[in-house]
């Protein structure tokens, strides 16, 4: 056998190859090989190592095997640049080297982190961007990809293989369609050193292409524009899924009209105002044998545009940004292209959007009205930017009208997410324990960061009206409030079955106070110690006081960051919490158990200006996890 670590590896080698495609007619070959790396030709050999792979001697040189090799084989230089560019192996930190004479032109380190924590699944997702990256600045043809060791893989090596390839493939795509010059990419060719070859990997590898495939289709759903993607144009995209996938895929698309006949009137109430008619979305998916095993629904929210309606958006920046506000809608429509390739079996899976726009005019909702739901519940509307919940309430009543055994909503709907949780991690809202268990487990496969907030009941007296039956805010201080906005969907409407809520992005009006997402009666907890969070919310039960736990994501300590000193006190107010606990930890004895308590989500990249490529991965390894594939 191979020894990896030293990449001693036989003179014959063995591959693994999947073409992946492009819309634009671009194509890269992955290559998953075992070959003796330093032998490996090309324009750049990239290498992912960590913060234990950093290690020197007392000579300042490498003591990483593999690395150690390298660095023989450049006569240290390595251990020189390394030092001189103060590369610690840190998560985000990269160097690339200009060879001459040797079979790659470039070679490149790449930090993962701390190491067997470090290194997930997003962590090898952000080695292949940074790859990607890397070729993109050198207009590298080929490069080469492994990992400095084995320390912190998962045991099925496949997935590592599967998480670098596709942080490549969708690190490599850009999306330029509205562009009249922009430079192509050249890369052609991406060989995964190292990390496994046979019939597993394979699969894995052409499982991964599928799934960006999806991620690519949603990505571009949320970057056009919204006089391209309109309502019309959504549903265009479920049919042309339908199309491609005939054998698998049924769409119902349901016009106006129809919507009226059905009752949807909380959904109707959104669009009055807009020229573009509203259609209501559903695909259906069957695999073409066998028995169907639980029934799945996926609702995501689809509006095109939002401009806030009569409660018109005010906070500067945020109007044109809103075209992103279909986001859920198009991580599930991109779902429903990755699964059509798929094809998983025993799993019937509906994908509904309610797609509209929310526009003003003098036929526009108004402010006051009140709206009938499908259900019969009415709803007196006292924000109408408070839009998304009206059109999910009829969304998840037509759902659950479907005979499923269990939903997941995405949707772009509270400001209040994106104040706890930053840019980088999702909320997830249920009362089943169950069903969290297995997003999180879809979404460490897919690796994307959720992170749960609590569905508290008591709240929903917030949401009482004195002329409906309800009201589609809360009060001011929890005003567009990520667990006001679940508790009406789930509680107003009496969602059947097993439900769940995922709001994957907000827009820009950000508030730095935990009260607009926890509310009065809850307190936050952010450690890093499991014990100790488990401690105090064994002495919360009996003291009867509410805490609830918010993540503690390190990536922030990267805001915290000072010109002139070794930090600043404050970051930015976008999970703001979360930044002044990661600036009291710097003053903790890392031996010392520590938990802070406060008392007072990731559609858009707003560095790239883009959409980011959010939710799809997720859902799909969510779907798969529940078929018998």
């Amino acid at each position: 056998m191979a020894r990896r670590h030293g990449w001693e590896l036989p003179a014959h080698t063995f591959q693994t190859t999947v073409l992946f495609s492009y819309k634009n007619g671009n194509s890269i070959s992955l290559s998953a090989k075992d070959i003796n790396l330093v032998e490996w030709q090309g324009d750049i050999l990239a290498v992912g190592v960590t913060e234990n792979d950093m290690s020197k001697d007392e000579n300042s040189k490498l003591q990483n095997p593999a690395l150690k090799k390298l660095d023989s084989r450049l006569s240290g230089l390595l251990s020189e640049v390394t030092i001189e560019e103060d590369f610690t192996g840190k998560a985000g930190q990269s160097i690339v080297i200009r060879l001459s004479g040797l079979g790659f032109k470039r070679i490149s380190l790449i930090g993962l982190g701390k190491g067997p924590t470090g290194s997930s699944t997003y962590a090898y997702h952000s080695l292949g961007e940074s790859v990607a990256s890397a070729a993109k600045a050198s207009q590298a043809n080929n490069v080469a990809i492994a990992l400095a060791s084995s320390e912190g893989l998962n045991p099925a090596s496949k997935l590592v293989a599967s998480a670098i390839a596709k942080g490549t493939l969708l690190g490599t795509y850009e999306d330029n369609r509205f562009k009249s010059e922009f430079k192509k990419s050249t890369l052609k060719s991406v060989d995964l050193i190292g990390l496994g070859v046979g019939p597993e990997v394979e699969k894995k590898l052409k499982y991964t292409a599928e799934v960006c495939t999806g991620v690519i289709l949603a990505k571009e759903l949320i970057n056009a524009p919204a006089n391209a993607v309109t309502p019309e144009v959504l549903a265009e995209e479920a049919e042309k899924i339908a199309a491609a996938y005939g054998d698998l895929f049924t769409a119902t698309i349901v016009d106006t009209e129809q919507c009226k006949e059905l009752k949807m009137g909380s959904y109707l109430g959104v669009p009055a105002a807009s020229a573009n008619p509203p259609k209501f979305i559903h695909l259906c998916y069957k695999p073409l044998s066998g028995p169907i095993k639980t029934k799945l629904a996926l609702v995501g929210k689809g509006l095109t545009y939002d401009s806030g309606g009569y409660n018109i958006k005010t906070v500067p920046g945020s109007m044109e940004l809103m075209k992103f506000d279909m986001g859920g809608s198009a991580a599930v429509l991109g779902a429903a292209k990755a699964l059509g390739q798929i094809k998983p079996g025993g799993v019937e899976v509906h994908f509904i959007v309610a797609a509209c726009e929310n526009m003003i005019s003098g036929s526009g909702m108004r402010p006051g009205d009140i709206l009938t739901a499908s259900n019969g519940k009415t709803i007196e509307v006292n924000n109408t930017d408070a839009e998304g919940r009206l059109t999910l309430a009829d969304a998840l009543v037509y759902a659950c009208n479907q005979g499923v055994d269990k939903i997941v909503d995405l949707a772009t709907l509270t400001a209040a997410c994106r104040v706890a949780l930053g840019h980088s991690i999702a909320a997830i809202l249920t009362s089943s324990d169950e069903l969290f268990k297995e997003m999180v487990a879809a979404s460490e496969v897919a690796g994307e960061k959720f992170w749960r907030l609590p569905m508290e009941e008591s709240y929903w007296e917030s949401m009482n009206s004195g002329v409906a039956d309800m009201v589609n805010t809360g009060p001011m201080i929890v005003d567009l409030a990520t667990l006001t906005a679940a508790c009406r969907v789930a509680l107003g409407h009496s969602i059947a079955g097993k439900w769940i809520h995922v709001p994957n992005y907000v827009f820009l009006c950000v508030w730095n106070y935990l009260i607009f997402v926890l509310f009065i009666n809850i307190t936050a907890i952010l450690t890093s110690s499991d014990e100790l969070f488990k401690e105090m919310v064994a002495a919360s039960e009996v003291a009867g006081e509410k805490f609830w736990r918010l993540p503690m994501e390190e990536s922030y300590w990267e805001s915290m960051n000072s010109g002139v000193a070794d930090m600043v006190n404050t970051g930015p107010s976008q999970g703001g919490i979360i930044t002044a606990a990661l600036f009291l930890q710097q003053f903790v004895d890392e031996k010392v158990q520590w938990l802070h308590i406060d008392m007072a989500g990731p559609v858009w990249n707003h560095k790239k200006k883009a959409a980011n490529r959010f939710g799809v991965s997720t859902l799909v390894e969510w779907v798969v996890s529940n078929s018998s594939s």
